[in-house]
């Protein structure tokens, strides 16, 4: 076939969606898929296209909003969609695929086979509604784009040798513990660390007998160790749970920043403006031992970090408990803080209502 068009509303993409698109593509020399979304709806209709983009490269996706409510017994309201649909994709269409029994009706009036696809979702069993209702028993029906998009972002962060790692690691060994999809549960490294290392590494090329206080860090470095931590997380969220562990954030690296350099550099803020997490557990050095890995010479400053940390979380208004006591006591306040956070569940605006 020519041209092929698939329309939904997406909300949000599943696996049968994507069944369909990647069926339509198979069979069509183009495909456009169309997003429909009307302004109720909580997810917007960019990250949609976005996700649809994402997940079927060499397929037109292309969006439009559509306030209009569904009658499929009303000539007048088929037509009112009608005008939407044409005005987004005028050009013809010569097959319309969909899983839908409205799917006739609508092929029709494209002037346009209609092509059937798991109808009675038979390979798929999923639909947007049980998404939206309950997306962690439908997890394995997303792609990488919605998991990373729903997924609940915890961030362990803290003054050096504060046990931030170590918790980290435990954190997501515990979410791992409860089974599918829990076990997807990903761990996502402080990539700042990994740029000291390397740092290191060089100027050791250099001098071998250089130590880590002979370092110097520039301004510039800051916001690349913040988007790369980003990226990481990015990675890492399409992979995995409903959950998302991470050792550090960009927003973090301001207050490194602060540690190496004094003073902010706005590039890091507008870095991290550009992910979103949902909770922070900020480690207390209290009680910790500082232990000197080859990376770190800043006992003296761990009290000063810690007030900054909890000083700037509070004043940005980010969601965040401190974590105090044994390892264990840490331990166990953290995951109760992250259930805490997971047992809000996802709220999604019911769309407009349909009337078939």
């Amino acid at each position: 076939m020519s041209h092929g068009l698939v329309l939904g509303k997406f909300y949000p993409p599943h696996a049968g969606h994507h069944h369909l698109i990647r069926t339509a593509q198979r069979r069509c020399e183009k495909l456009t898929v169309l997003v429909c979304a009307s302004s109720v709806e909580s997810i917007g209709l960019g990250d949609r296209v976005a996700w649809l983009r994402e997940s079927h490269p060499g397929v037109r996706v292309i969006g439009a909003v559509d306030d209009v409510r569904m009658d499929l017994l009303d000539p007048a309201i088929w037509d009112a969609h009608m005008a939407i649909f044409t005005a987004a994709v005028p050009e013809p269409v010569d097959a319309v695929f969909t899983s839908e029994a409205y799917g006739d009706e609508l092929a029709r009036r494209f002037g346009a086979d209609h092509v059937q696809i798991d109808v009675g979702r038979a390979r798929y069993p999923v639909s947007g509604t049980a998404v939206r209702a309950d997306p962690v028993a439908h997890w394995e029906f997303l792609e990488g784009p919605v998991r990373a998009a729903l997924t609940r972002r915890v961030v362990v962060l803290g003054p050096e040798s504060s046990g931030t790692t170590t918790l980290a690691h435990e954190i997501a060994d515990v979410y791992r513990s409860r089974g599918f999809p829990w076990s997807l549960t990903q761990y996502v490294p402080e990539y700042g660390r990994t740029f000291s290392q390397e740092k290191l590494a060089a100027l050791r090329a250099v001098r071998p007998d250089a130590a880590w206080s002979d370092a110097v860090f520039s301004s510039e470095e800051f916001p690349l160790i913040a988007a790369r931590q980003n990226e990481a997380e990015e990675r890492a969220a399409r992979l995995g749970a409903p959950v998302l562990v991470c050792d550090t954030d960009s927003f973090a690296t301001a207050i490194w920043h602060e540690r190496y350099l004094g003073g902010r550099n706005p590039e890091i803020d507008a870095v991290a403006d550009r992910i979103r997490h949902h909770l922070w557990l900020l480690t207390d050095h209290r009680g910790v031992p500082f232990e000197d890995d080859g990376l770190r010479d800043g006992e003296h400053l761990r009290s000063w970090m810690y007030d900054r940390f909890r000083t700037e979380l509070y004043e940005t208004g980010r969601r965040f408990v401190e974590l105090t006591g044994t390892r264990q006591e840490r331990l166990a306040a953290a995951v109760s803080a992250v259930d805490g956070l997971l047992a809000e569940g996802w709220a999604f605006a019911d769309p407009l209502p349909e009337r078939r």
